[in-house]
């Protein structure tokens, strides 16, 4: 291993051009950026709640190869997989639950009503996105519910062009890749196309896969009028051994497919904007607890969602005023959960106000949802005005100069229970349709520094939450049930800091280091034995080290050190290279260097060291 990494650095350290001082440019980070919003679209440094940006430059460089393993290099995310390449995984922000998070594509919501375990099935390749944004803190009352703890945005790629590409990879535990990628810009049109496969033996027994991802974006006009489409098609086969149920439940084995189909335009006219949206969302899963006898245990659920979405935003002599809403119906088909269909309606609006030459900017702001099966009262769940719940928010911000701002944001927000809570039923474990909604009041003071080659963002935050859903028991021999019984209080902190810079004969330097902490206090609970006892990152340090050496090679290096609630304490350290050789680019990525031995969640071993060998030939 030391031997490999030693080979790399001197065949780098060979190719360093003298040259390369000549070869310097400014280097700027963007500064004016629009962050996307359902209603109000305001530049990260004008924001005043948290957000941090990932790049289409920094994910083609990143030692990731999913969405899932992304993710995990940001400080304040946390996402607990089971098993390699995230074929199932949970997210979450902030030390909130994995349904207490939404995921967004292009500003259309992903969430799954069967659980929150599904989030993460509806994700994309990374070469197809041009950012993600991560929203953290309470953001309930820009997207309405699921968004307890935070939201991720993942946008596609706009810019397209005529390009084509091929893929092929191959490495440890049996791994098998292979993409192709086509683009192409017509005249009143374009097109993006990609095919994604992976498959594995796996690292231990019956943790095998096969993952299919298709995604396709076009844009065309209508009477001058630009609409944007996009199609996603998910679909995963692993072998899932202790992922669910307990540790000794080595045979399990879970099928699921998740897809999207989308509609999209934006309409301007002098100072107002309308951004309607039309869009389905499946998903199916399918779980065995015999993988070699189905017949002993088997679930399976299929879910749709159909919803339209109108945002608008409309500049006035105070700032800025946004308001909209998302009407969607939600069905569930299940052999377990039985039919179920849910009506629900977000109305929201906000008005952002500027004073002292722009110096004040004060955001107040509520969201209005109603659920048809879900009420404040059980015994009345079909009064209409039972059923409506109010999210009010407000942001505040002070801008010193320039380069640094002072925030903070305040909301109430709050996540319905899913199927899963409600109706489940096993030998083991038992749903309960009385449930009531978990709701939270988040408050946050941070500070913004933004200048030229740097960025610093530090926070500091607090959250009341109650009506927690736990399952709990008080003696073995009962079966787990569903309650809300938690209630939670967290504080945390969190420091970014990104530089860019140049370093002795070297190309650009990049690096990004980012701290978390949490602390959770839990109030005492009339139960002995709980399912989801806390186990949110205690301490959490991320570090990704890009550097160019030339204009064919560039590497990243990548660092995360991690302490759980429970003093569990790994650190892990990914290497990823790559040259570039006219249309062919060759990379290596180097996972887990260390060999660290640990787990995420549910006491799944994760991957020891492991290899990646791939190479990208571009047609055009």
């Amino acid at each position: 291993m030391k031997k490999l990494l030693f080979v790399i650095f001197v065949f780098q350290s060979l190719t360093i051009p003298t040259n390369a001082q000549d070869n310097k440019e400014e280097i700027k980070l963007d500064q004016v950026e629009l962050i996307s919003s359902p209603r109000i679209e305001i530049s990260d440094a004008d924001n005043s709640i948290s957000i941090l940006t990932i790049s289409n430059e920094e994910i083609q460089k990143s030692t990731a190869t999913s969405i899932s393993e992304l993710l995990q290099q940001v400080a304040g995310l946390d996402i607990r997989r089971r098993g390699a390449e995230g074929m199932q995984a949970d997210l979450y922000i902030r030390g909130g639950s994995f349904d207490q998070t939404l995921l967004l594509i292009d500003g259309i919501k992903v969430e799954d009503p069967q659980t929150g375990h599904h989030t993460m099935n509806m994700t994309i390749p990374l070469g197809v996105i041009e950012k993600i944004e991560i929203i953290k803190g309470s953001a309930s009352r820009i997207y309405g519910q699921n968004a307890f703890t935070g939201a991720v945005n993942i946008v596609t790629k706009n810019n397209i062009k005529n390009d084509a590409s091929v893929e092929i990879g191959g490495g440890s535990f049996d791994q098998k890749r292979g993409s192709l990628t086509i683009q192409k810009e017509l005249k009143n049109s374009d097109i993006l196309f990609n095919y994604n496969r992976k498959e594995s033996e796996g690292y231990r027994y019956n943790t095998d896969y096969k993952n299919d991802e298709f995604f396709i974006k076009s844009s065309f006009k209508i009477k001058d009028q630009k609409i944007s489409a996009i199609g996603v098609f998910n679909e995963r086969k692993f072998g899932a051994n202790g992922f669910y149920a307990s540790p000794l439940a080595i045979d399990q084995y879970e099928e699921t497919q998740a897809s999207l189909v989308g509609f999209s335009t934006t309409y301007k006219k002098n100072d107002f904007t309308i951004k309607p949206k039309l869009y389905w969302k499946r998903n199916q899963d399918m779980y065995v607890y015999l993988r070699q006898d189905p017949s002993v245990y088997r679930n399976l659920h299929i879910s749709n969602k159909v919803g339209v979405e109108l945002n608008g935003s409309k500049l006035n002599s105070l700032g800025n005023l946004g308001l909209g809403f998302d009407l969607s119906k939600v069905s569930l088909s299940s052999n377990n959960l039985g039919q179920r269909n849910r009506t629900m309606l977000n109305m929201f609006i906000e008005q952002q106000v500027k004073f002292n030459n722009d110096k004040i900017d004060f955001t107040p702001g509520i969201a209005i949802s109603y659920f048809s099966d879900v009420s404040t009262n059980l015994n009345f769940k079909d009064n209409f005005f039972n059923n409506l719940f109010f999210y009010p928010g407000a942001d505040f911000g002070y801008r010193f100069n320039e380069n640094m701002k002072l925030y903070s944001n305040v909301g109430y927000t709050y996540r319905i229970p899913t199927y899963t809570d409600l109706f489940y039923s096993s030998p083991t474990t038992i749903g309960n349709e009385n449930l009531k909604l978990e709701k939270a009041l988040t408050k946050e003071i941070g500070l913004k520094y933004l200048k030229n080659n740097f960025n610093l963002n530090l926070s500091i935050y607090r959250r009341d939450a109650s009506d927690i859903i736990d399952y709990v028991r008080n003696s073995e021999s009962e079966p787990w049930q569903a309650n809300n019984i938690r209630e939670i209080i967290t504080d945390g902190f969190e420091l970014n800091i990104g530089y860019k810079f140049y370093l002795g004969s070297l190309r650009m330097h990049s690096i990004n280091v980012g701290y978390s902490n949490i602390n959770d206090e839990l109030l005492e609970t009339n139960y002995i034995f709980s399912r989801y006892a806390l186990n949110s990152l205690k301490n959490q340090i991320t570090t990704t080290y890009t550097f160019e050496i030339n204009d064919k090679i560039d590497s990243t290096i990548a660092f995360k050190n991690s302490e759980r609630l429970d003093d569990e304490k790994y650190t892990i350290i990914d290497f990823r290279s790559s040259y570039k050789l006219n249309k062919f680019t060759l990379s290596v990525i180097l996972n887990n260097i260390l060999d660290t031995e640990y787990s995420e969640t549910n006491l799944v071993p994760m991957p020891g060291f492991n290899s990646l060998v791939g190479i990208n030939y571009s047609i055009n």
